[in-house]
């Protein structure tokens, strides 16, 4: 079966809100992904990256994670709705 994608192909929502609030936090890739595994979720830069290069599908777990860490709302990160 395959993976929803939108009609233009990317994989993920957030892709430009996530690059969006690590500029705006001065975070890199490498500094997200340590403030994430400080958190308790398992994600690396490497993930932090094909998420923002549209090469990687977002599960609803690490979209709460990304909206903890920035204290933003999910529908923010998805839809830009409300920051």
């Amino acid at each position: 079966m395959p993976k929803p994608s939108t009609s233009d192909g990317k994989k993920n929502l957030i892709q430009k809100r996530l690059k969006q609030l690590r500029d705006e936090h001065d975070l890199s890739q490498r500094d997200l992904a340590h403030l994430l595994q400080l958190a308790g979720y398992d994600m690396d830069k490497n993930v932090i990256t094909r998420i923002e290069t549209n090469n990687r599908f977002v599960s609803d777990i690490e979209i709460k994670a990304l909206a903890e860490i920035f204290q933003v709302s999910y529908a923010w990160l998805l839809d830009g709705e409300e920051k």
